[in-house]
């Protein structure tokens, strides 16, 4: 039966809050029914909801790990069908919202990357009265959907961070890589780079799914343009692939990136890549979970009308001894 959406109260919620994180699984978008599995092992005893959480995640971007890996961890705890789907094309993602709205879900979860394309589907599903938490990409035009909530990083913000620290570490020249054209959180990065620093960057648009490709268009550009001494890049697999690229065209130039993985972890470690920016995605899934069954089951919101920031914050060899081991694990 569905949540009556304006109930508030229901048992269990305040014994529910201080139970621990468990872990669970999905496949195909859809969550494993863990109801059974988890009872008596501090999963909620609240009414069965059924989220979906839908993201711009493109094939091989291991970013996203994490942001599921906090995902299905919020929906054990939670009581929660997490119903997951993806796709990198905006109209594409803007259909799989409209999936979640044909199938009544009690709650969306959305990533925002091309607002012209998700605002309306996003406008029609509160219009339905399905409540909207976004998360990840969105944070300058999350209010116009309608939706309730935005967790994520102000990613001008961050950018400026990392030009300003460029330009005290005294780089001059700087290539911002971009592995998805026309993806407002991607493009604000690397305009917030430009804004914070004190020399002269530019922008190197790349197919981030094909790898290969990533990898021989920097090497091609290091070539052509042996001034460059930082290269700059908007997700982990892609300061891997640099790190490759400057030493295929015999360069100097050093790598920094945002966002983390597991395997970036010995890069930081050796410093074949100099440093890198979190935003902490494990944290944007769970929280994007756990706030909605907060709001469907008690009425909470939280940020007070603001978005809730999970970053930025640097990582580098001051304090990677401490980040690492929870990289390793897939909540970092």
């Amino acid at each position: 039966m569905k949540l009556n959406r304006n109930r508030a109260g229901l048992v269990g919620i305040a014994a529910a809050l201080a139970l621990g994180l468990a872990a669970c699984s999905s496949e195909g978008g859809k969550q494993e029914d863990t109801e059974a599995a988890g009872a008596g092992t501090g999963v909620a005893d609240t009414e069965r909801l059924r989220i979906a959480m839908i993201t711009h995640e493109a094939p091989g971007d291991t970013f996203w790990d994490r942001i599921r890996s906090g995902a299905e961890a919020a929906a054990q705890k939670d009581n929660v069908e997490l119903l997951y789907s993806n796709d990198p094309q905006a109209p594409n993602q803007a259909s799989l919202v409209q999936n979640a709205i044909d199938q009544d879900v009690d709650a969306i979860a959305s990533t925002m990357s091309n607002p012209g394309a998700l605002t309306p589907v996003l406008n029609k599903a509160v219009e339905n009265d399905i409540p909207v938490v976004l998360f990840n990409a969105g944070i300058s035009d999350w209010e116009n959907t309608g939706a309730l909530m935005y967790f994520g990083q102000d990613e001008s913000i961050a950018g400026e961070a990392v030009g300003q620290r460029l330009s005290e570490e005294g780089a001059q020249n700087a290539v911002c890589v971009v592995q998805e054209q026309g993806q407002v959180q991607l493009e604000s990065r690397c305009a917030g780079v430009e804004q914070g620093f004190s020399g002269r960057t530019e922008k190197l648009y790349v197919n981030g799914r094909q790898m290969g490709s990533v990898q021989s268009d920097i090497q091609a550009k290091l070539s052509q343009d042996p001034s460059i001494d930082t290269v700059v890049t908007l997700g982990a697999p892609f300061a891997l692939a640099a790190a490759q690229s400057v030493d295929g065209a015999g360069s100097n130039a050093e790598i920094v990136t945002f966002d983390l993985n597991e395997e970036l972890i010995p890069a930081l470690e050796s410093g074949d890549v100099k440093w890198a920016v979190d935003q902490q995605p494990y944290v944007q899934g769970y929280e994007a979970i756990d706030s909605l069954w907060l709001y469907l089951t008690n009425g909470n919101t939280i940020g007070g009308g603001e978005a809730v920031l999970t970053g930025p914050s640097f990582v580098d060899e001051t304090n990677i001894d401490v980040v690492a081991p929870y990289a390793e694990r897939g909540t970092r």
